[in-house]
């Protein structure tokens, strides 16, 4: 950043410090250098608790490893000797006066005068100052938390690892102003409790770890509609979900690895690193080392019935995000938007259901005839006058779907082998394979939903259009409408078309059926295949795949529930 493009520097109002004050947490300087840096990923950091690592966090934290192991002891400022050299490392100073804490990597200490010294990655930036603004200001929070504490300080250095350059700091009365007015803008914006506004079309955000979190183009995009958004620049994740379903498997943990066994003998691992979470069915043990691992590592365990059927999830402490949570209550208690949700949650659906009938038809009568009485309902959901007037329109758009849903599944050429024959849905328990297909399909995308939701702060038993019962998930229920016909019925009819299940792949007990071991073990790979695929997004023009998606969804609803958005925009395909 060149001098012409510093923005210029404006004073903000002074929120003094309460002297030791258990009400307000004291701010960290790295966060002072988040808010120089960008104040909307300060606040998301900071008040909204969010967190991504990327390459450059990874680099960072490598770059961190030798100043990040403590010193023994650092001499309080009284005790300094003038002629002596000290160091110290990774030392953490606070001051509730001045309600700052800082962990300084190097304090270096001669003749009475100490210097923080701050390591940074990568090479020294050729810039006026020898450094950019967030780097110099987070460095003066430290010297002053050390002024506070009595010793001299008067300049500090940042000290680049991949250069191996020193860039000197002078605290002079220009970085301490710069540095007073983040400090109380930060508590500023903190304290009234409003995301500020995404930086627009800036080059700042393709190198942000939080860009998958802060959305700002997206947000923009919705909100002005005059920037086309940029492709999504995060590391491509290559974590994926582990499954045990096999009867008193036993899940452990052995170094870095998730060690599977029955009957105490070793059949699979899984790299924890390449674990997105952990999918128990049925009759299996974890330990409680393991388990408690995984809740450290943020890696979701979700358990399932034996047939499939979603119990629940395990997760660490939760996610932070109390403002998005609260939101959420506040607009769950609001009829209207739960009305205006609802509908658009509905009119999405039954969309992408005349999508999958559209690609999967194989009739002779044209699909016309199906397609647009469901495009009438689709326009008339939107006129509902109330959530039970919408639940009659959604279960009309279900009925013709479903009466129709046989049509899109390929029948055998030889007339003496099995088909997969479908009348009509029926659930709890299916009575027919392909009802047990769809209801297993149903149960993975529940849980899909249901651990994407809480990833990013929300309820997903706090729902808008489905409403809240113990123990449903609602909010999962409502945001996985649209995707029912497009990912669980769309691996329903991928796995009978191509014969990847077939019809001896079930268990036929008391009136009901459902899918044995080998047929639930080939339905989950196409399930996870299917969510792996990517398609262009309909609304940004860019690539990803249906896991992104989910999490672009969700976290565009966070924004709409915050008020960042005029309304939730939907899922369609075309």
């Amino acid at each position: 950043m060149t001098d012409n493009e510093r923005p210029p520097i404006q004073l903000e109002l002074p929120l003094p410090f309460p002297e030791l004050s258990g009400d307000m947490p004291l701010l960290p300087a790295r966060m002072i250098n988040e808010y120089q840096y960008c104040p909307r990923l300060a606040y998301l950091e900071w008040v909204q608790g969010e967190w991504a690592a990327s390459a450059d966090t990874v680099e960072g934290d490598h770059a961190h490893r030798r100043v990040d192991k403590p010193s023994k002891s650092f001499p309080e400022a009284d005790e300094l000797d003038d002629a002596e050299k000290l160091h110290g490392r990774s030392i953490t100073l606070s001051s509730n006066r001045l309600g700052l804490i800082a962990k300084l990597d190097l304090i270096e200490a001669e003749d009475g005068v100490v210097t923080p010294v701050d390591y940074k990655r990568g090479k020294r930036p050729h810039v006026a100052r020898g450094a950019y603004d967030p780097e110099r200001v987070q460095l003066c929070v430290q010297g002053m938390v050390l002024q506070e504490h009595g010793y001299v300080c008067e300049e500090g250095a940042l000290y680049f690892v991949q250069s191996r350059e020193r860039v000197r700091v002078a605290f002079d009365e220009e970085l301490k102003q710069l540095t007073a007015n983040a400090i109380n803008g930060l508590r500023l914006i903190a304290a009234g409790g409003h995301i500020p506004e995404p930086l627009q079309d800036s080059p700042k955000c393709s190198g942000c770890s939080l860009v998958g979190i802060c959305l700002p183009d997206e947000v923009n995009y919705l909100r002005h509609a005059d920037l086309e958004p940029r492709p999504l620049a995060v590391m491509r994740d290559e974590a994926l979900p582990v499954y045990v379903q096999a009867w008193k498997a036993k899940i452990g943990k052995k170094g870095e690895e998730l060690e599977i066994s029955i009957d105490d003998e070793k059949v699979q691992t899984a790299r924890l690193v390449d674990t997105s979470q952990v999918v128990v069915m049925g009759n299996v043990y974890i330990t409680t080392p393991c388990l408690q691992d995984l809740m450290k590592r943020e890696i979701p365990v979700s358990w399932h019935s034996y047939g499939g059927w979603f119990v629940g999830h395990t997760i660490g402490t939760g996610h932070k995000n109390v403002e998005l949570r609260t939101a959420q209550y506040k607009a769950s208690f609001d009829d209207k938007t739960c009305l205006a949700i609802a509908r658009n949650l509905v009119r999405a659906k039954i969309q992408n259901c005349r999508t999958q009938a559209r690609r999967n038809w194989r009739a002779d009568e044209p699909v016309e005839t199906l397609l647009e009485p469901l495009k009438s309902l689709a326009d008339k959901s939107q006129r509902a006058l109330d959530l039970a007037q919408l639940l009659g329109i959604e279960g009309a758009a279900a009925a013709l779907y479903f009466g129709a849903f046989d049509k899109l599944i390929k029948k055998p050429d030889d007339s003496k082998q099995m088909s997969f024959d479908f009348n009509t849905r029926n659930r709890r328990p299916p009575t027919d394979p392909v009802n047990a297909l769809l209801s297993f399909a149903y149960a993975m995308l529940v849980r899909t939903w249901t651990m994407n939701l809480s990833a990013v702060g929300l309820d997903p038993y706090r729902g808008f259009y489905h409403q809240p019962r113990y123990g449903r998930p609602a909010l999962a229920l409502d945001l996985m409408e649209p995707f029912r016909p497009i990912i669980a019925d769309s691996t329903v009819l991928q796995v009978i078309n191509n014969g990847e299940v077939r019809p001896t792949d079930f268990i036929c007990a008391a009136g009901s059926v459902a899918l044995n071991e080998g047929g639930r073990k080939r339905f989950i790979t196409a399930f996870e295949r299917r969510l792996s695929q990517e398609v262009t997004h309909p609304i940004f023009g860019y690539k990803a795949n249906y896991r992104q998606v989910f999490e672009i969804q969700a976290r565009l609803f966070g924004r709409y529930l915050l008020g960042e958005l005029p309304e939730y925009p939907n899922f369609t395909t075309r």
